[in-house]
């Protein structure tokens, strides 16, 4: 086809169309006005919600027989070596058995963040060796974001894997950083000495 039996093929087509009569063009629904206060504020309270930094993307691989352990500056060697050894008594449990990887990442936030409204220092996360899983490259998956997450909350001072008694290499235990009202508790006590 040629261009003059396009042009000839398109004012045929064109031939009976008049033009529209209104000159305005709506380019969404009519209805009701947006709040964009209400959008805002719901924004917001979204984000509050999901206040949880902890993520769940890639993750550094850990086996199952790997032993755990993690100690910020600032800890002395004495205490790591207590809690290495399960010495400290355990004030609080999560057990992780049977949960998927975002389940785990909710219950570990809230988990300590509760460890600290409750003024909890010394805990145990059992979260299973993952040995168990059939493919090997699925394996340990919840261990290696235990391993992950405990590094970035900042209320962790430590955590090691765990006695054979308290559960051994599907557990940790963990100590969390004293909170301000400990820190008077401890200083009060010592100053009566």
């Amino acid at each position: 086809m040629s261009d003059e039996d396009d042009t000839s093929l398109f004012a045929q087509e064109v031939a009976g169309i008049k033009p529209l009569k209104k000159c305005e063009v709506y380019l969404r629904k009519k209805g009701p006005q947006v709040d964009f206060h209400v959008r805002k504020q719901a924004a917001s309270i979204a984000q509050e919600a999901d206040r949880n930094h902890l993520s769940h993307d890639f993750v550094e691989k850990v086996e199952p027989n790997d032993v755990l352990g993690y100690k910020r500056s600032g800890v002395q060697d004495g205490v790591f070596k207590r809690l290495r050894q399960g010495k400290y008594g355990i004030e609080a449990r999560l057990d992780l058995h049977r949960h998927t990887v975002a389940q785990a990442r909710e219950q570990v936030y809230q988990f300590a963040d509760d460890c600290m409204r409750n003024d909890i220092r010394v805990a145990i996360i059992v979260h299973g060796k993952g040995d168990r899983t059939p493919e090997p490259e699925n394996q340990a998956m919840i261990k290696s974001y235990i391993n992950k997450w405990l590094r970035d909350l900042d209320v962790v001072m430590a955590f090691h894997s765990a006695q054979r008694h308290h559960g051994g290499l599907g557990a940790v235990y963990v100590l969390f950083k004293k909170t301000e009202k400990a820190r008077l508790e401890d200083w009060e006590k010592h100053q009566k000495r």
